[in-house]
């Protein structure tokens, strides 16, 4: 796995605010480039990215991968390039007046060089076209082999700066990759960038994998496995070292695995005869503590952003549908009122909302709901769509989509005003996808 440290990046932490020298080209001035994305009635602000210069090929790929992040965005209108007025140089101010004409209101500007000892070097500056001034200006150094995350990055700053909404294209989405026929697919467990970029795959398909979950704090990914003839069990890889281990002892099957808000421990659901029931483990002393004891399937489940309380999945009234308890098991309440199952919710990290499944005559949806169970929107609906899991932002949402017969499952990122719904390339058919914490805050 590429990795870039936080000393290769001057320290990590900060690189966001380390600026690029920049000439006296304009004065400050107040900057007018900003889209309010989080109403729903926004158009896509329209934005030029010039070719980066220097070191051959390699400036336009990254800022192919700029164009091609913020476009799938859905919040950015890429200007194409036989409109742009003029090729822009780095250390010159644009010609604002020309620009303005070809319908921009947002310029990229970048140059990639390596160093004596062979490192790259990349850096970049947003203009604001509008009010004719520089309004993010940054520079990174790392090893030349992780070039596309500086793109994802460069990309997490410009998206930033112009919404005001945290990145997500420096992540990585894990997936179970599945090939062959439905009757007998093999399904393997796979990771790759946020884009579909630099697939990996972490088991062969020598056992079942499904229902990875990535987590928040760690290179970590909880899921599902079964062996031939065995029971299935809850397993942690570790995507550094490879590394495997089983989630406790038990003599029955584990399930849906899901971390808590400082990784330390997992929510499983464990069978119990015909029901299952939730337990947190903890990882450090391999203990489960039991938080639900009903006579039903209760599985799912998934800790609130300050690790207060839990919201799973039950059929305790007959039907699925979504309750709410305290962290400790206290307290459980249904929250899910609509017509229709709904299973599979999953907390924003923003704490606003919650994600479900909801099955229905009409097929299956992805939805948001707050988490008093109020103000409940589809997103997206059809034949059959499942699995939401959450970018680190709480602005996007990764699905699955399978359009039956014998064809299979592919990926989706849909957002939550309902607005941007792309495709995400994978080399085969795809499910049960799970979007990672941002890299560059680990």
């Amino acid at each position: 796995m590429t990795s870039i440290s936080r000393r290769s990046f001057h320290s990590l932490a900060a690189a966001f605010a380390a600026s690029v020298a920049v000439p006296a080209l304009v004065q400050p001035a107040r900057a007018e480039l900003v889209i309010d994305v989080r109403r729903g009635n926004f158009q896509p602000i329209p934005i030029a990215i010039a070719d980066f210069s220097g070191e051959g090929d390699l400036g336009p790929r990254i800022s192919g991968i700029i164009a091609n992040n913020l476009t799938r965005s859905g919040y950015f209108q890429v200007l194409d390039k036989t409109r742009f007025p003029e090729r822009p140089a780095f250390d010159a101010a644009p010609q604002f007046a020309a620009w303005k004409a070809s319908g921009a209101q947002g310029l990229v500007t970048g140059r990639v060089a390596r160093d004596g000892s062979g490192r790259l070097r990349a850096e970049f500056r947003l203009w604001d076209l509008v009010s004719g001034q520089q309004v993010q200006g940054q520079q990174y150094t790392t090893d030349s082999a992780s070039w596309r995350r500086i793109s994802h990055i460069i990309s997490d700053a410009v998206y930033t700066k112009i919404t005001g909404v945290g990145g997500f294209f420096d992540t990585r989405i894990a997936f179970v990759d599945e090939s062959g026929p439905k009757e007998n697919r093999r399904k393997r467990l796979a990771v790759m960038d946020q884009d579909g970029g630099n697939v990996r795959f972490l088991t062969q398909g020598e056992s079942l994998a499904v229902a990875p979950r990535y987590s928040p704090v760690t290179q970590d990914i909880a899921f599902m496995s079964q062996a031939s003839g065995q029971q299935p069990r809850v397993q942690v890889i570790n995507l550094e070292t490879g590394s495997r281990q089983v989630v406790g002892n038990f003599p029955e099957m584990s399930a849906s695995p899901r971390f808590s808000p400082d990784g330390r421990r997992l929510l499983i659901s464990l069978q119990d005869g015909a029901n299952s029931n939730i337990h947190a483990y903890d990882l450090a002393s391999r203990q489960a503590s039991r938080l639900t004891n009903t006579n039903a399937i209760d599985t799912s489940a998934s800790y609130s952003p300050d690790g207060s309380q839990i919201v799973f999945e039950s059929d305790r009234g007959g039907k699925q549908q979504i309750y709410l308890m305290g962290a400790d098991g206290s307290s459980p309440r249904r929250i899910s009122f609509g017509q229709g199952a709904y299973s599979q919710p999953a907390w924003s990290p923003r704490g606003d909302l919650i994600a479900f499944t909801k099955q229905s005559a009409n097929g299956f949806a992805i939805g948001v709901m707050k988490p008093d169970g109020s103000g409940e929107r589809i997103l997206t609906e059809g034949f059959h769509n499942e699995g939401p899991s959450w970018a680190p932002n709480g602005q996007y949402l990764v699905i699955f989509r399978d359009p039956g017969g014998q064809s299979g499952g592919k990926l989706y990122m849909i957002d939550i005003t309902g607005k941007v719904e792309v495709p995400i390339p994978t080399p085969s058919y795809a499910s049960d996808p799970t979007w990672s914490p941002l890299l560059s805050n680990q």
